[in-house]
């Protein structure tokens, strides 16, 4: 076999290339973000550890293949950006399946990253244990260290950034608490929040409580 492919060649070799590569590698990477499509807006779920780290795994066998095949040019004395031998294709197979592998790594790592922020703002600084069972470490310690950031910036402010997220009709809103809060101060009253209790108080003071699953609005 001739060792470089003619130019009229060429682009029938890399299409070919790119089929390999879609059939071949990356099916790992793919079912991570088959996971982020199947899920509802704004839903996780459970980290896929075992997968992502056998997307790293497949991810340094490339690497280790490409550079393989490099020297292997290189020690033929032959030049890498010109020669477009079995050696080069074989390269440039590994160098997109590698590519594509630190894409879907990426975006399966940025969009749960997109979804925790989230959670800050709709939930509260304390997740329930369900949402905490689905990240893992570095998730966990990164919405703490969010958390902590926002805290922080609406402490400068003196103004809590997570209540009437959406702009109320009315300021006061009547609420039946879900759990036993005890005794609370609320502005310059102290008011009782017993289980099953009905109240009619302001919108800011409630959704905290609200957030947190321990009362909800009571519509009538």
């Amino acid at each position: 076999m001739n060792p470089i492919i003619k130019e009229d060649h060429l682009h029938l070799w890399l299409a070919k290339i790119k089929i390999i590569c879609l059939k071949m590698f990356g099916r790992r990477a793919s079912q991570l973000l088959r996971e982020l499509a199947s899920c509802e807006p704004g839903q996780l779920t459970a980290y896929n550890t075992d997968t992502f780290e056998q997307v790293i795994k497949e991810c340094n066998e490339h690497n280790l293949q490409l550079q393989s095949l490099i020297r292997k040019i290189e020690d033929a004395n032959l030049d890498i950006q010109t020669t477009r031998n079995e050696d080069h294709f074989g390269a440039v197979i590994h160098h997109l399946s590698l590519a594509r592998n630190k894409r879907g790594l990426m975006s399966y790592m940025y969009n749960r990253a997109e979804i925790i922020q989230s959670l800050r703002w709709t939930i509260g600084p304390v997740l329930p244990l369900e949402i905490q069972e689905k990240l893992n470490y570095s998730e966990e310690e990164y919405y703490k260290n969010h958390s902590t950031a926002i805290e922080a910036y609406m402490s400068q402010l003196d103004l809590d950034l997570t209540v009437d997220m959406v702009p109320p009709k009315d300021p006061y809103i009547r609420v039946k608490v879900l759990d036993d809060i005890g005794e609370v101060c609320l502005g310059e009253h102290t008011i009782s929040l017993t289980p099953q209790s009905l109240h009619f108080i302001k919108r800011v003071d409630a959704e905290p409580f609200i957030l947190q699953g321990l009362m909800e609005e009571f519509l009538e």
